[in-house]
């Protein structure tokens, strides 16, 4: 374990209390020495006129003023406010690198799904995602071209904030499905994981892009990605986008659905994946769940941490040798200190 920082406190200079609690106390001790009343209620000390046996309770009178002296360095301690330190572990966890290539094409907004396509796939992969907090998982979105939108990490909140982000028209139309495919494999590439995976979800037939999807999938082959195909919408047709209006609202109207199956079968049977086809959220949901069955590999992270406010411990600790030191003055040694 690597600290980044230390135990530090707030205001230090309480400890020059520490001194003064010690000459306060000697000056004490020298008082009782002489035999004069001790400001502890104590009178009886080495040398002192009272003579008692050398009982278990005379040996130890000393004890309720060494737990009153320990109690008030521990109160002097807490104002001092020490502050928990930041710092980092390695954790072992078992891991699968997964990238998820998502279509945000126009016709991702067709109602076949409730509310759209694109809506339940978000939903869908969001939950994919809260569903494996150890793996890595990163989200390229394509449609006429490919943007990694978050690379693989552990961070999920940050990529569930990304993925709720994306919408239709952030990127130039069409349905570059090669391109997706290659930008998320060239995410995984370089990873050490023996379990590297890309999700890919469409609802079209590829069209544009500058890669064809044939060579995006020799390229996921040969680095060792398996590849998951899933095609999005309902056999037949489906009230989906057909043109725009001015003011850039979508005008929709039953158009037929067509995933190019024989691409997305191919691809997938290629890299050692599977095909699925999606023709409602139930079944999508279905599609992650089996994806969720995968191989896991074992790397060791490193994970930060800060230690909680030492303040309150250290005060309750204090009032809880106090009670003792009380308990112990007015109980068990009473009957000498009143001699």
């Amino acid at each position: 374990m690597n600290e980044l920082v230390n135990i530090q406190f707030d205001y230090p200079l309480v400890f020059v209390l520490i001194p003064i609690i010690g000459v306060f106390y000697w000056y004490n001790w020298r008082r009782r020495k002489a035999g004069l009343t001790s400001f502890w209620n104590h009178p009886l000390l080495p040398g002192s006129k009272n003579v008692y046996p050398k009982s278990l309770r005379f040996r130890l009178l000393w004890l309720p003023d060494f737990l009153r002296i320990l109690a008030f360095l521990l109160l002097i301690l807490a104002l001092a406010r020490p502050r928990g330190h930041i710092g980092m572990t390695e954790v072992n966890r078992e891991v699968i690198d997964i990238q998820l290539a998502m279509d945000i094409s126009i016709s991702m907004k067709a109602k076949d799904f409730s509310p759209d396509r694109l809506g339940v796939s978000k939903k869908i992969a969001s939950e994919f995602i809260e569903g494996r907090p150890n793996d890595r998982i990163g989200l390229v979105i394509f449609s006429g071209e490919s943007f990694t939108q978050c690379p693989a990490t552990l961070d999920h909140e940050v990529l569930q904030i990304l993925l709720s982000k994306i919408e239709t028209g952030m990127l130039v139309d069409g349905t570059a499905i090669g391109a997706g495919l290659g930008t998320a494999v060239a995410r995984l590439k370089d990873s050490e994981s023996i379990s590297k995976v890309v999700v890919l979800l469409t609802d079209g037939v590829n069209n544009s892009g500058n890669i064809a999807p044939s060579t995006a999938a020799e390229i996921a082959k040969t680095f060792g990605v398996r590849v998951y195909t899933i095609g999005v919408g309902k056999k037949g047709s489906a009230l989906s986008p057909v043109s725009m209006n001015p003011n850039g609202s979508l005008v929709f109207g039953m158009a037929p659905v067509e995933i190019d199956e024989t691409l997305l079968k191919d691809i997938a049977n290629q890299t050692g994946g599977k095909y699925f086809r999606a023709e409602n959220e139930q079944s999508l949901k279905a599609i992650f769940e089996e994806i969720d069955t995968l191989e896991k590999t074992l790397i060791q992270d490193k994970e930060f941490y800060v230690r909680p406010d030492l303040f309150w411990p250290v005060v309750a600790i204090a009032a809880l040798i106090l009670l003792v030191e009380w308990v112990l003055r007015l109980v068990w040694f009473k009957s000498l200190t009143e001699q």
